[in-house]
């Protein structure tokens, strides 16, 4: 399964990224190519606890959606929502320049896969508590789905 901690996969999900520019249509959703940019940055934002998420509100954190999320080998539904903090429509970064933007998207998947890490990892809002492993297949998961997003 593809991870992050797996170099190979990393590269393979950057050089996808390079795929994607500011007129790229979406197969679904509501998020123009630059506000995925800027929301998948906002996530790895939050896998790295630069930003907090208010809890969801509902019976979350879960041992069974977090199996099913990282390790059952389905692609993720579509429209799941997010927390507000991650959400470019609402509390989430707003796009500013593309090719400035998707470098800082870079910058944060290099930062996220460093060791050693200057970071802790944090409690995920609806996930809990996850290991280093976990946190990789998220990482890696969350910028799939989106880059399948947008066709790349």
């Amino acid at each position: 399964m593809k991870t992050l901690l797996n170099p190979r996969d990393k590269e393979e999900l950057l050089s996808r990224l390079q795929e994607v520019g500011p007129a790229s249509s979406r197969r679904w959703g509501k998020m123009s190519a630059h506000q995925m940019v800027c929301h998948v940055s906002d996530a790895f934002r939050l896998y790295m606890g630069l930003i907090a998420a208010d809890p969801p509100g509902f019976p979350y954190p879960s041992k069974i959606l977090k199996l099913a999320s990282l390790w059952v080998p389905v692609e993720w539904p579509r429209g799941f929502k997010t927390v507000a903090e991650v959400d470019q429509e609402k509390g989430g970064t707003r796009p500013g320049e593309f090719d400035r933007d998707v470098g800082e998207l870079e910058g944060l998947v290099n930062r996220f896969t460093r060791n050693p890490r200057d970071f802790q990892w944090p409690i995920h809002p609806y996930l809990g508590r996850m290991s280093e492993v976990e946190w990789m297949r998220l990482g890696y998961l969350h910028t799939d789905h989106h880059l399948r997003q947008f066709g790349a």
